[in-house]
């Protein structure tokens, strides 16, 4: 194998072609300051606003409810900590899911000093939570609820939509981390119901450094930042011009990409679990078995008694992660197959494969030869 196939999508994507020429003409042309009056000024400031259509149409929302951050991270403590601060005289109570990105559960973690407290929804055996367990946490006391649409490691989707019809009935704030689904599949505010969104750019072939939250008019927000009042009064600094354009390139490539996207994905990736279960007879998929209720790109395997750190150490030509965060060399299990009941064990042999728009049917059959050549030259077993 002369390139590198890469299956590790949802950790980032190659920044597109499209993408990259529109940042170049805007780092060339764009320098001036978007709140300025003169002519430079204004140019940056038509190119932000073209760059906030372009994410508004692809979400489904209006322009004037897109507010650029600086990556997904922020977009969720924004949402979680701003929300929850400007709902502090409705309750002290936050829920979410045993699942979700450590940008919100750090949030979350954070407001406790505050007087917070958290409620944890569990998830089953297929990483998803029970929609009517996650409503009957939303309580009167609730100052905002959080869950993801899309998990990062394997992959599985969430009932987001009937859960935040019921917070919207209870006139409870309801905030969906995207960042793994917007790009990846068919995304719009209006089919989700929320009353925040968060996206990152690198999560589907944008720069990395930018990001957005989509807030529903009308949603009490109290920002994390002081100083100009930029982005609306909602997230003030000197916008990021030559990122915004390049999330906006990002966002107008998905709109015209995203269903011809999914079925590669689905393609492609089906046909890697194939190959892989002709190396790998007793291979365990970690997350729904239905493909349809999972990303299309994205599959988490468990190799039995084959360490998947040692997989990825020794693995050649291919890019991908463990279901496993490594520390300091020493390998952990993943926290969110321990939450879908995955014993420790089995979650430190678990590979998370993503595959992308650059995947090919013959670069999945190889890389399904390459894992286990690599697993043959793994010393130890679990």
């Amino acid at each position: 194998m002369n390139e590198l196939i890469y299956l590790d999508h949802n950790a980032t994507t190659p920044t597109a072609p499209e993408v990259r020429a529109a940042m170049n003409e805007a780092l060339a042309s764009l320098w001036g300051n978007p709140s300025s009056a003169h002519a430079a000024g204004r140019a940056a400031r038509a190119a932000v606003e073209k760059a906030r259509g372009e994410v508004a149409s692809l979400l489904g929302s209006r322009p004037g409810e897109v507010i650029f951050t600086s990556g997904g991270t922020e977009s969720d403590n924004l949402a979680i900590l701003g929300v929850a601060r400007a709902r502090r005289q409705a309750g002290n109570r936050l829920v979410i899911s045993a699942v979700e990105h450590p940008a919100v559960t750090a949030a979350c973690e954070a407001l406790a000093a505050e007087g917070f407290e958290t409620v944890t929804v569990p998830v089953g055996p297929d990483g998803r939570v029970d929609p009517d367990a996650f409503i009957a946490a939303l309580t009167p006391t609730t100052a905002v609820a959080s869950l993801m649409l899309a998990n990062n490691e394997t992959g599985a989707l969430q009932p987001v939509a009937r859960i935040a019809e019921a917070a919207r009935a209870r006139g409870i704030p309801f905030h969906c981390d995207a960042a793994q689904a917007v790009g990846k599949i068919p995304v719009t505010m209006a089919d989700l119901g929320v009353d925040l969104l968060t996206l990152a750019g690198h999560k589907f072939y944008g720069p990395k450094g930018i990001g957005a939250l989509i807030m529903r008019e009308g949603t009490p927000l109290s920002p994390l930042l002081h100083g100009a009042p930029h982005e609306a009064g909602r997230r003030p600094g000197t916008e990021n011009t030559p990122g915004i354009v390049g999330l906006g390139a990002a966002a107008a490539l998905a709109r015209r990409e995203i269903h011809d996207r999914v079925s590669h994905a689905r393609k492609v990736t089906a046909i890697l679990l194939t190959h892989l279960r002709g190396h790998f007879p007793d291979l365990v998929i970690h997350g729904p078995e239905d493909a349809g209720a999972r990303l299309p790109n994205t599959v988490n395997v468990g190799l039995p008694g084959i360490p998947a750190h040692e997989v990825v150490a020794k693995v050649e030509g291919v890019a991908l992660s463990a279901g496993a965060a490594c520390h300091a060399g020493t390998p952990e299990p993943s926290a969110v197959l321990i939450a879908m009941g995955v014993d420790a064990r089995t979650a430190l042999c678990s590979l998370r494969l993503c595959t992308g728009r650059g995947s090919t049917p013959a670069a999945m059959e190889e890389a399904a030869a390459a894992i286990a050549a690599a697993a043959l030259k793994t010393g130890n077993r679990l």
